[in-house]
């Protein structure tokens, strides 16, 4: 190791890099190139151990490179020996093996999403928000199948015990039962059986925990601030088709196109042009751009995007320092996009990576690394995804939900309305075709008389009841078709019987009219029907 680190005193070693800010980029220096980023402060404490120099030798394109992409690349510049290192934060992809050797792993990279702040939360509204889709789905199961289960009930414990006291409801008064209750309104069902009562009261138990939750979850969504995104992991991009761009020739671009990665699965979205691969190198031109204009959603690693973030919030406070939630337009994705293992590379037949992976490893272990990362940001997290405030107040957008299930309900009223009102109708129509289709004024066979309601003076409107013909004829009139004189009639009572006996008009006969309301019903059935 003394021999090798004698070797390498005073030799000047060409490195190449990547323009990724800030882990890594160069800048004119007295009209020479220099490196600049955390990498190359790890590459200067290397020097200052080691005693020796660099020269930078930059690839043709500023990408990784894998072996469908190997020109202008830095993997093509280690595997032609070009380069005596690569000083970068290059992500360890499995393809790119067969070409370099990796150094000792600098730190897990992360590659975050950054998309336009939306106006509300993604976990839609308030109203459906105490429940997810499985619990609603579950109760919508349980209101459907719960009425006729209880009717169901009902009609065999009728069939097999017989009891006569026991009330057999129907089937719309069972299903309108377990929809009141679910709305805790109050019911006229009292069931007989010891069975059913105790279905009724479990249906009455589930739907007051089941509300009692509701309630509660509800009060807390209305209260807390809480915000999520439409999309937070490379899932929603996949099952969302969400259009995202990302920096040309990085490990997002190699993820997709290599076959043995796991995020391969959204290589159809690059087929379809939905994924844009830059060469835009600066940040906030994409996020003006791209990102604000277009609303793609950025993918990036993390450091870049923490400076970023806190780049554009320290510009924006600046301008309008009072309004905070101007400060932070664009939100970050909690949930990585994808995670590698990041570390400098050599090329195969190197030799200094004997002596440099054992320093590198020292600082990594130290948390030297990690300080450098996090350097120049601040310790609070910029512009999270909840923005919090002191009061949480209720936005018309919270009850979005609300107006839908009013305009819903009054929308089927005015539908049912529209329904019942056809078919009263309709069924007007035919029993005015029955009661009224054959002409019936006053004509009599074998000696009975026939009347309709049009010879009563009633229209065309059923018969009144009886009671109403006898309080208005009793007077004198005609009565069903006969002649009345109130003078000679008189009650008498015929076999235990209350009887009218009015005489008729010629002075011939009489009539006897039943007074007792049985026969009456009989007497009424008898000359309508």
């Amino acid at each position: 190791m003394e021999q090798l680190a004698n070797e390498l005193k005073g030799r000047m070693l060409k490195v190449t890099t990547l323009e990724d800010w800030p882990l890594s980029y160069t800048e004119r220096q007295n009209g020479t190139l220099v490196g600049r980023g955390v990498a190359f402060e790890l590459l200067e404490f290397l020097m200052e151990k080691f005693k020796f120099n660099y020269t930078l030798v930059m690839p043709e394109h500023n990408i990784v490179g894998s072996t469908n992409d190997m020109q202008g690349s830095i993997i093509e510049l280690l595997a032609t020996e070009k380069a005596d290192i690569a000083v970068a934060f290059l992500p360890i992809l499995a393809d790119a093996r067969q070409h370099v050797l990796y150094s000792a792993g600098l730190d897990e990279g992360e590659w975050m999403m950054i998309m336009v702040r939306p106006m509300e939360s993604a976990s839609g509204s308030g109203l459906l928000a105490p429940f997810n889709r499985d619990v609603w789905i579950l109760i919508l199961v349980s209101l459907l199948a719960v009425g006729p289960i209880i009717y169901g009930m009902l009609i065999v414990r009728y069939k097999m015990t017989k009891d006569k006291e026991q009330i057999l409801y129907t089937l719309p008064h069972c299903v309108w039962f377990v929809y009141g209750a679910l709305m805790k309104q109050g019911s006229t069902l009292s069931p007989t059986g010891d069975s059913t009562r105790i279905l009724f009261a479990s249906w009455w138990i589930f739907i007051t925990i089941l509300t009692s939750f509701y309630t509660a979850n509800l009060t807390a969504f209305l209260t807390l601030s809480k915000f999520t995104l439409p999309i937070n992991n490379a899932e929603d991009v996949r099952k969302k088709e969400k259009q995202f761009v990302t920096i040309r020739g990085n490990a997002i671009e190699y993820a997709i196109k290599n076959s043995d990665e796991a995020l391969n699965s959204l290589s159809f979205l690059v087929d379809k042009h939905l994924v844009e691969f830059t060469t835009n190198l600066n940040d906030s031109d994409i996020l003006m751009t791209t990102v604000t204009k277009k609303n793609y959603v950025y993918v990036r690693d993390r450091p870049a995007i923490e400076h970023l973030v806190y780049k554009d919030y320290l510009v924006r406070r600046k301008v309008n320092p009072i309004n905070e939630r101007s400060h932070c337009p664009f939100a970050t994705a909690t949930t990585p996009f994808l995670t590698r293992v990041r570390a400098f590379a050599y090329p195969n037949n190197t030799r200094w990576n004997t002596l440099f992976d054992p320093q590198l490893l020292n600082m990594v272990e130290g948390g030297l690394v990690k300080f450098k990362l996090l350097e120049n940001l601040p310790k609070a997290e910029i512009c999270p995804q909840n923005l919090g405030g002191t009061e949480r107040q209720l936005k018309n957008r919270d009850l979005v939900m609300t107006y839908l299930v009013m305009l819903t309900g009054f929308a089927t009223a005015v539908a049912v309305f529209v329904s019942e009102m056809f078919f009263r109708i309709l069924n007007e129509r035919k029993l005015s075709k029955e009661l009224f289709g054959a002409k019936r004024n006053h004509r009599s066979t074998d000696g009975v008389t026939y009347v309709n309601a049009k010879s009563m003076g009633y229209g065309d409107s059923p018969p009144p009841p009886y009671a109403e013909i006898f309080s208005r004829h009793t007077s004198g009139g005609t009565m069903f078709g006969s002649s009345i004189d109130s003078d000679s009639g008189s009650r008498k009572m015929i076999n235990g019987r209350d009887y009218m006996v009015v005489k008729e008009r010629n002075g011939i006969g009489s009539q006897l009219i039943p007074i007792r309301a049985p026969s009456a019903a009989i007497f009424q059935y008898t000359y309508t029907n």
